[in-house]
């Protein structure tokens, strides 16, 4: 999940940049040196959320003497862009991330801005998210992050009519899932939809099992470089469980050839061929978009099943938390950063954003709600993360971008069979953490 925004891997503005080129993505005044034109250059992922930062942008803009210029790069392109400007001339003063691993070696390089002293003079930049969001741009102790867009918790979604057809409700449980694939699999009908091919949709089932065993204690010790957590008996357990997901045929034969990118295992839930897929809460909006999918009343979702005796809260989620925006320290207009950064806590970034399908953590949130798209989905996906005892970052988030692509891999051999338990947990240990 290592580039994801919103539907991330559908590359938003086509073509794949040359390294050497400078920034051209989507619009905007780029490749110029934010700290000789007497501007603030904010850097953001090339998609359909460049709506709303254009709309805040213009908002500021009104009333700033520094004015602020949009700078986009393509989905596809932006972290690997990032990293080949972001100690150059061309570096922005504001940039979008992930938070978590996507900027702790920005933090080991010394040229992240602490937010700090931001925080001091104005709370709201920290108060006025929820706390679970907040800590995900938290790195050894320190804000280097404010919240923006909105969250992206993983969700259960199924297919309604297929569900009734086959005489099976949302799993609550893991057993009531074990019950669902037979009884689906008795139906002809692929029980759960997977882009394998992708394989960061395969990891989402890894992330959720292993905190419903496990807790969210066991990845954070590993992550934090605790090797063995990874050999623990918890560790051991939940790969038995993804094992026999696997072998009871939940997924089907072909999942490592399918992928989520063109929309292929989506349309496997549309056309009724499977009844079940576990995805970010962006699912939603793309199904109802999707000329291809079927009508909304037949689209389901729930929470991830509880695990019998695991030490995990069946209320915990996984996913993205949240985007945040971080600040480059050699910025020559701090104050002006500073002003930028409390419209993401406004009014009219709520409602903008809800407009276009994003749910903001803020805590002005819940009163706008109802001017979203669907207002129970948006409460719904809004009262999972507010109660959400732990909110754990996805694992290629969460660790630098070096391991993201070892992680992926080792979740692919694992599910496909090239490896064994033993071969995964070696993977894991191997990762890098800085």
């Amino acid at each position: 999940m290592n580039t994801r925004a919103r539907m991330p891997r559908l590359v938003a503005c086509g073509a794949t940049l040359a390294l050497a080129l400078s920034l051209s993505a989507c619009g905007g005044d780029n490749g110029r040196a934010s700290s000789n034109d007497g501007k603030i250059h904010v850097l953001v992922y090339g998609d359909a959320s460049n709506k709303v930062e254009k709309q805040i942008v213009d908002t500021f803009n009104k009333t700033s003497d520094v004015k602020a210029v949009l700078d986009t790069i393509p989905g596809a392109d932006y972290q690997q862009k990032l990293q080949t400007i972001i100690n150059t001339p061309q570096a922005p003063d504001i940039f979008f991330n992930w938070g978590g691993g996507s900027i702790q070696p920005f933090v080991k390089a010394g040229l992240l801005m602490p937010l700090d002293s931001f925080i001091k003079k104005d709370p709201n930049l920290e108060k006025s998210f929820l706390p679970s969001v907040v800590k995900s741009a938290v790195v050894d102790g320190t804000s280097y992050g404010v919240p923006m867009r909105g969250t992206q918790p993983v969700l259960l979604f199924h297919n309604k009519k297929v569900l009734d057809d086959a005489g099976v409700k949302p799993p609550q449980t893991w057993d009531e899932l074990l019950g669902a694939v037979k009884k689906l699999k008795a139906k002809g009908v692929t029980p759960i939809a997977l882009g394998g091919g992708d394989r960061w949709p395969t990891l989402m089932w890894f992330e959720y099992l292993y905190d419903r065993i496990a807790g969210p204690g066991l990845f954070q010790k590993a992550h934090e470089g605790d090797k063995k957590a990874w050999e623990s008996a918890d560790s051991k357990k939940a790969l038995s469980m993804i094992r026999e997901l696997v072998d009871a045929g939940a997924f089907g034969k072909n999942y490592d050839s399918v992928k989520y990118t063109n929309g292929a295992s989506p349309a496997l839930l549309a056309s009724g061929k499977a009844g079940f897929e576990l995805m970010g809460s962006w699912y939603y909006a793309q199904q109802q978009s999707d000329a291809k999918a079927f009508a909304e009343k037949d689209l389901g979702y729930t929470t991830f099943p509880t695990v019998p005796a695991g030490k995990g809260d069946a209320a915990d989620v996984v996913g993205n938390t949240n985007n945040f925006y971080s600040v480059l320290k050699k910025t020559k207009h701090p104050e002006a950063v500073g002003e930028f950064l409390k419209l993401m806590y406004s009014d009219e970034f709520v409602k903008a954003q809800l407009a276009i399908g994003n749910l903001p953590t803020t805590t002005n949130t819940p009163k706008f709600l109802g001017t979203s798209a669907d207002p129970d989905y948006s409460r719904f996906q809004y009262d999972l993360v507010a109660k959400a005892p732990a909110f754990q970052l996805s694992w290629d988030q969460a660790y630098p971008p070096a391991a993201g692509t070892p992680i992926q891999q080792a979740v692919q051999q694992f599910f496909n069979g090239q490896i064994d338990a033993d071969g995964f947990i070696q993977a894991m240990q191997a990762l890098p953490t800085e």
